[in-house]
């Protein structure tokens, strides 16, 4: 399977099937983001340890299948890390849709990876980063 093909594979999977999709009444923090030019909405929600380790993360929110999926991946990605970890990755992801030259994946990136062809989009770069904006934000107000 070429990466185009797995993009369209777990992109649809992660849009049709989201994991950790919900409201989570227990959160520490929540966030919403929005993408006015399409109309993605979404709601991050968080519960941290008091160590700073993401123990529960979810989301609700509509829009576009890759707003969708990319946020869907963000909270398994994120699920367990410290908020130094997931600040990490959410800058190599941002890196890997805007740098002139993308850094090469940092260890434990995986599907993460096929995004990288959004690039190549501009608007669509809005929609995959839009529930990583949220979690940012909410990471930076709880630090």
């Amino acid at each position: 399977m070429d990466l185009d093909e797995l993009y369209q594979t777990v992109v649809l999977d992660h849009a049709q099937r989201p994991r950790n999709y919900g409201e989570l009444p227990q959160a520490t923090i929540f966030v919403q983001g929005d993408n006015p030019t399409c109309g993605d909405e979404i709601t991050v929600y968080l519960k941290l340890s008091p160590e700073g380790r993401i123990e529960e993360i979810k989301f609700t929110g509509s829009g576009c299948a890759i707003s969708q999926a990319s946020t869907s991946l963000m909270t398994v990605k994120t699920k367990g890390k410290t908020r130094d970890e997931a600040m990490q990755l959410n800058e190599a992801f941002h890196q890997m849709l805007t740098a002139p030259v993308p850094p090469a994946p940092p260890k434990g990136f995986g599907d993460l990876q096929i995004f990288e062809g959004v690039r190549k989009f501009p608007q669509r770069v809005k929609c995959a980063t839009l529930g990583w904006n949220a979690l940012k934000q909410a990471l930076l107000e709880t630090s």
